[in-house]
């Protein structure tokens, strides 16, 4: 794990940064899970897209608190240094989507506990937060790559090997 340094940004663009990823975010999972055919890992997406939600929501309180005399505009590019999650081509393999969707993941994981940190003192429960979504975005991470591994081992199997059922 990299340690993240925010200290160059501001904390207007770090909370917009968060949540335009978790607004990208939800947008993905939720076009992903309309195109898969296995219910479980529809239903795995969903779940995941909800969570997005609720993440940008909070952080959207948050912005709100902190900036209370401006509206909150998503830009269209940011400074912070995130990697974006983006809709894949429909020819994508699934397993390249779910690999770059673990990356953005861990990335997060790494930005919500560097962003945990610019709330030091009256900000505790924002602090905290930031922290649990911190470990959230692992158990995504651990969600994808669990799919992954085990997708990787149905494809496998299903490998054609001419001659390994010639019998006697």
């Amino acid at each position: 794990m990299r340690k993240v340094d925010l200290k160059k940004y501001t904390l207007e663009e770090l909370l917009l940064a968060a949540m335009k990823s978790e607004i990208e975010s939800y947008m993905v999972y939720t076009r992903i899970a309309e195109q898969v055919k296995n219910g479980l890992l529809k239903d795995k997406l969903k779940f995941l897209a909800r969570e997005e939600e609720k993440h940008q929501t909070f952080i959207e309180q948050v912005y709100k608190a902190k900036f209370p005399k401006k509206k909150i505009t998503i830009p269209k590019t940011t400074p912070v240094p995130l990697p974006q999650l983006v809709v894949p081509e429909e020819d994508t393999p699934l397993g390249a989507v779910l690999k770059n969707a673990m990356h953005t993941e861990q990335a997060a994981y790494e930005f919500y506990k560097a962003l945990s940190a610019q709330f030091i003192k009256n900000d505790t429960m924002i602090r905290n937060t930031l922290s649990y979504f911190a470990d959230m975005e692992l158990q995504h991470y651990k969600i994808l790559e669990i799919e992954k591994e085990s997708m990787d081992r149905f494809e496998e199997a299903d490998v054609y090997w001419p001659m390994v059922h010639a019998g006697p």
